[in-house]
Order: C-alpha cells, then structure tokens, then sequence
C-alpha cells in the first residue's frame, strides 16, 4: 500500500528533471522529485558546469597568456589545477544551490534514493526492507544517460569518462580523448590549454561529425593551435591500461599516455527504473519511447531528456521537454517541440554552435540552396578583442528565403545562434535578418553580414 500521495513524481533532479518539477508546481499539481544522488542531476555535478567552470579556467590562462597582445605585462602565469578544482567545485555548489532553492520556493517535495516504477504505476524509493511505495498521479522519468566504456576497458584508474575527466585533481602531462564530437572536444581544448599534450582520436572523417564540414574543418585548425593532436578516420586496434598510464594502438604503432578519456558514447539510465515492471516500451537501445507530448506506453508516465530517442542529447533540450510534460500531465494543450530548431554548442576554443541542416544536407535533400558566409574578422568587434579566428555560416532556400540551418564557429558562437533560431521560430528569413540594425560594434554583426551575404549584397567582406 502507497505511503503517500503526489499528483506528479519526478524520478531525476537534472536540467530535465527539476524543471518538469517546478512547471508542475506551477500548474497546482502536488510535486515531488526523487534523486538517488545530488540535486541537479550529472549535469550540474558532474558532467555541464564542470565542464564550463575548467573550460572558463583555461580560458582566461590563455587570455593572460597573450596579454602582452594588448600592451599588458604578466610575468610567470601558471596553472594551480588545485585553484581550478576551487572554481569549479563553487560553481557547482552555487548552481546546485540555487536549483535546491528554486524546488524549495515552489513547494516541490525533495525525497532522496533509488527510484523505480511499480506494475501499478506508482513509484518505489528504496530497496528491500527499506522500500515504500508512493503514490503517483504522473510520473515523469529524467533520469538522464550514463557513459559506456570502449574496447573491452572500464572505467577506473587511468581510463575515464568525461565527468572524471573534469573532476581530476592533476594537470595530465600527455592525454588521449577517444570521441571527437562536443564532449571530447571540450575536454581536448580545455587539457590542451591547460599545457597538456592531447591526441584527440575520431573514427569518423572529421572532429565534431554533426557539424557542417566546413565548419569543422575551422574549429579543427584552431584546436591545433592549443597543443591538440587530431587524428581522424582512426581505428584503435588495441588498448591495455596498466597503473602508471594507458597504451592505445593504432595504424601499426603503439603510444603510451598519462590518461584516456572515453568520450564516444553514452546509454540511458534505465538500471532499476522497472521499465519491464510497469509495461513502459522501450526500443533496441534501451531509451523510452514517447509521443509528441513525452507519453510513454504507460499511461501517466512520461519520459524525457536522455532518456528519450528523439533530438539531441542536450540540457536545453530537456528542460523543454519537462516542461511539455508536466502541462500535459496537468491537462493543458502544449506546444510542440521542433528538434530541428534546437541550436546545439560545443564550448571548445572556439566555440562551436549550430541548428538545422547543413549545407551538405540540404543539398542532398533537394532545396534550391543559397550560401551567406563571412569570417568572424569580418566585422570590427572580434578584432578589437583579439578573437578573429572563426566562420559564420547561413543554409538558406533561395526563393523564400527560408533559413535552413545556421552555423558558427567563433568566440561567441553560442550566444550568437540565437538570433538565427529565434528569427527561424518568428517565421523569418535571412533577408530580415540582413534589414535588422545590429549594434556596433558587437560580434553580433557578423550574423547579419552573413545573412546579407545570403540576400546577395555582402558590405563587410
């Protein structure tokens, strides 16, 4: 017999998880989010801020690294990696703090441990004795994804996942990252400025592969620049992890390096859930499979993030999700995703960002295709700030002219695709976007050049 009652349950406290949460709370549902480890999820812990936080770090050791460009003097700039642990780990604890206060403010129910579903759809934390069962009107399930290893190895030791990779204590010497899309990207740009030696390997024809071609091509060239070996089209033919280091094969040779970081891949965290318990379906791989509103097979449960087989694997992206979710559970007419407009950021140096198709996809799908393209010096601000390196790139379709997919590769490229999305969304075009007066001089201009370019009549470039 259930303990309790909730009118929604949210299993996972991530970008996913808490928001649905607070949407919930919102809508006058009695909430309650149930997480087996921290509040805020892998992203917030583990895996996102972390991420950011070093990334920020290596970041400003490059900007004082070069000070001397603008007429500033440092002498005998180093990396504390101890400093660094202290930045990031305050990050975190704000962040999380602030997620634990935003659930406190609106009302939702805080329950620590393992959760899973029952046959009857309600929810079970604990295991053994120690179980109770609560009772659920809705449940929605964000639970995120969990890393794989690669070529028989396991994670432990000298052999990590991202998120280890971004708690580690010590600046490695020489570091191999497996996996060159946004994750082993950023865990390459970030070590490699820090002063390591990377080797970042891509089966895969060109580093980041959901990326436009040419626009890989730009942020390949620049990661170079930051003690990045890159060497794609690789197959690893062996690996062995030993106590002081890891040796990785391939073509014909054998190098040995400090640490392997695996970032080419990861699961849904579905391990105990009860998925098969209460009849929710689920596909080969083991994600949930949902509708347009996040419903799984089961009636009442929802499913989102990670978890799900539909868009990218992004916070952002879950967040929404939570949100159409938990309306739905409150009986509201929701919006409808568009996965195709979700704009996706690699924070490497520089950042990558992009949404829609590519020009190679848009091509192949048969539009009557138009190119505006400008490089990042193109307009004054990124050469007032020293940070020319980079491309924008607009797909457009010739005769309406639609925005297809935009895609960037420079120092403010995630803040910058915005103004794309959000011109896409409104039904816009690039030729709008090349008639809106942008401030100067921001980087922001790079995006309407790009878009004039489109349109036919480029100023700057």
């Amino acid at each position: 017999m259930a303990e309790s009652r909730f009118d929604c349950i949210v299993i996972g406290s991530g970008p996913g998880g808490y928001v649905a949460a607070i949407r919930a709370a919102q809508l006058g549902m009695k909430t309650a989010v149930v997480e087996k480890n921290r509040i805020g999820g892998r992203c917030l812990n583990y895996a996102c801020i972390p991420a950011k936080a070093v990334l920020r770090a290596a970041e400003v050791f490059s900007e004082v690294s070069h000070a001397k460009d603008f007429g500033i003097r440092v002498k005998d700039a180093s990396v504390d990696m101890a400093g660094v642990a202290a930045h990031r780990d305050k990050v975190i604890k704000t962040l999380t703090g602030g997620v634990g206060m935003l659930l406190k403010k609106n009302r939702v129910d805080v329950i620590e441990g393992h959760a899973a579903l029952t046959s009857d759809g309600n929810v079970r934390v604990g295991t053994g004795n120690d179980a109770r069962e609560i009772e659920a009107g809705s449940v929605i399930l964000a639970t995120g994804s969990v890393p794989k290893p690669l070529l028989g190895l396991e994670f432990g030791g000298r052999v990590l996942a991202t998120e280890q990779m971004w708690a580690i204590a010590e600046r490695p010497a020489t570091l191999a990252v497996i996996g060159a899309g946004a994750s082993g990207s950023e865990v390459a740009s970030a070590f490699g400025r820090l002063g390591t030696q990377v080797t970042l390997l891509e089966a895969l024809p060109q580093i980041l592969p959901l990326e436009d071609e040419e626009i890989a091509r730009v942020a390949a060239r620049e990661l170079s620049k930051q003690g990045v070996e890159i060497v794609t089209g690789v197959k690893i033919e062996g690996a062995e992890a030993k106590d002081d280091g890891v040796e990785l094969t391939w073509g014909g040779g054998t190098k040995k390096f400090d640490y392997l970081c695996i970032a080419a891949g990861r699961g849904a965290d579905v391990e105990g859930l009860g998925l098969d318990e209460a009849g929710v379906k689920t596909a080969q791989n083991g994600q949930v499979e949902v509708d347009a509103r996040m419903r799984t097979s089961r009636e009442r449960v929802y499913a989102i993030g990670d978890l799900v087989p539909v868009g990218p694997a992004l916070a952002h992206k879950a967040s929404d999700e939570g949100v159409i979710a938990a309306e739905d559970a409150a009986g509201l007419e929701t919006h409808p995703l568009d996965y195709d407009t979700i704009p996706s950021a690699t924070f490497c140096y520089p950042q990558v960002a992009s949404f829609g198709m590519t020009e190679k996809q848009a091509r192949e799908a048969g539009y009557d295709v138009v190119i505006g393209k400008v490089p990042m010096g193109a307009v004054g601000a990124p050469t007032v700030y020293g940070d020319r390196g980079g491309l924008i790139k607009i797909v457009g379709e010739a005769k309406y002219g639609e925005i297809l997919g935009g895609h960037i590769v420079g120092v403010k490229a995630a803040d910058m695709i915005q103004e794309l999305v959000n011109a896409r969304d409104l039904e816009g075009g690039f030729p709008e976007v090349a008639r809106i007066v942008h401030s100067h001089p921001t980087f922001s201009e790079g995006v309407m050049e790009a878009a004039r370019a489109a349109d036919g009549w480029l100023i700057h470039g």
